[in-house]
């Protein structure tokens, strides 16, 4: 089993930044790989970014490439998403997840065993 929690969500201005944190229970967490998405009103589930085990590989949405950035600390159990040049578009509730193997699905929320319960990201215009 594995406990995920959401952290550092806010209200920013568009062009700020933010970094969420996902921080997990379970001594196994280290084994698993993470993905970031995002939900906002009336809209589904997007893929935001994913990072396997070891960190050595990432996966990113189109629409955050170059402004986002997946990163993990095993040793504190917790995997990082900085978000720079923020956008009013980015406006959602942000998810952490996590599943055993880092592959070509890890773009599909329905691929992942363990989810958070959100933290609120809003950019204001």
């Amino acid at each position: 089993q594995v406990q995920l929690v959401e952290s550092g969500g806010g209200l920013v201005q568009a062009g700020g930044s933010l970094r969420l944190s996902c921080a997990a229970s379970g001594r196994t967490f280290g084994s698993y790989a993470v993905g970031w998405f995002r939900q906002a009103p009336g809209k589904e589930r997007e893929f935001v970014a994913s990072i396997s085990w070891t960190g050595a590989h990432t996966y990113y949405a189109d629409s955050v490439k170059g402004r986002f950035t997946i990163s993990r600390d095993n040793a504190k159990n917790t995997v990082y998403l900085q978000m720079n040049s923020l956008k009013p578009e980015d406006t959602a509730v942000y998810y952490c997840a996590s599943k055993r193997i880092f592959d070509s699905t890890s773009w599909n929320p329905n691929s992942y065993d363990y989810w958070g319960q959100g933290t609120q990201v809003t950019v204001s215009s």
